[in-house]
């Protein structure tokens, strides 16, 4: 991981659907992070992880999002 994992990040829509976020390299630093953190900040909303899957085949890291709801 010297050059960092591409990571995916899907938002769960409200009718079971996913959305693809985004992609990008994320330095080993952050991936080791995910062992501490629960929420991510991505284009400026708020996210739960719900659980995550590396993908063999693509070399990928993808991550499922839940948005939180701020009121």
């Amino acid at each position: 991981m010297d050059n960092g994992l591409s990571v995916k990040l899907y938002e769960k829509l409200p009718d079971g659907e996913l959305r693809e976020l985004e992609e990008r390299v994320w330095s080993a630093n952050m991936v080791a992070a995910l062992e501490h953190v629960n929420y991510l900040v991505v284009g400026n909303r708020e996210f739960e992880t719900v659980e995550g899957r590396l993908n063999v085949d693509e070399g990928k890291l993808e991550l499922l999002l839940v948005p939180i709801a701020h009121e």
